[in-house]
């Protein structure tokens, strides 16, 4: 009888390294940067609204949020914002595209034993030269039989992968701490999904619809517990309704 779990996937951004502490640092500056034209109180809402209305032009990333910290601090400071503060939001961005990778405590480990065992794809979203630049900093490249660098990851997304693969759903489990990339699309395709959350995750990551009893769900807090949670998925994976 053949092995019901084919290939393991993996998410990159505070999956396997770790990014949001970043963005939250930028963040944070731009938002004492922005409390000397306006009250501190929504600032935080208001760069997210202009974030999620960018997405679709600028997609995901450093790039695309310091496009948005721009236009926000425009917006929010009724264009009275100096040219030398719109500089400093310009070097935040650079600051982002240049942090170091840093992985997470024994996750190199986790990836290195489930690969001993099952084939191990990279499926990672964002700005092409930054999340490749990522990539070759972290020392994995090397442990993954493929790296897909995606603009979104939805269920068009894992099912063109699959199909590629030529792998059903069902023998396709997705590691991740976003529910909404990759948790919620995976689930619904009729694959699994394990959910290790960070510490820290932006909100257009969390705001996805699933079932966080469902059958083919598992969550995990540390890396070290990956490898087990990947062993129970493969002994109920023959017996576990394929149906959402």
């Amino acid at each position: 009888m053949h092995d019901p779990i084919a290939l393991i996937g993996f998410d990159g951004d505070d999956t396997l390294w770790r990014s949001e502490d970043y963005y939250r640092a930028a963040q944070a500056e731009f938002e004492t940067l922005l409390a000397r034209y306006v009250p501190a109180g929504d600032l935080h809402t208001r760069l997210y609204a202009v974030e999620k209305r960018n997405l679709a032009l600028f997609g995901y990333g450093a790039k695309g949020m310091t496009l948005s910290m721009l236009e926000a601090a425009y917006e929010i400071s009724e264009g009275r914002i100096a040219s030398a503060d719109l500089h400093r939001i310009v070097e935040l961005g650079k600051t982002l595209l240049r942090h170091p990778v840093e992985l997470l405590p024994g996750i190199r480990a986790a990836v290195e034993r489930i690969a001993r065992e099952h084939e191990v794809v990279l499926i990672t979203k964002g700005d092409l030269f930054h999340q490749e630049a990522k990539v070759r900093a972290s020392g994995l490249a090397d442990l993954f039989r493929r790296i897909e660098i995606v603009s979104e990851k939805d269920g068009a997304a894992y099912a063109r992968v699959l199909r590629e693969f030529d792998l059903p759903a069902s023998r396709f489990v997705m590691i991740g701490n976003s529910l909404r990339s990759d948790i919620a699309p995976v689930l619904a395709l009729g694959g699994w999904g394990v959910h290790m959350p960070y510490h820290v995750t932006w909100v257009h990551e969390t705001e996805a619809e699933y079932d966080a009893g469902h059958a083919r769900l598992r969550r995990v807090e540390r890396p070290d517990e990956l490898p087990d949670a990947i062993a129970d998925i493969v002994l109920n994976a023959g017996y576990t309704p394929s149906a959402a």
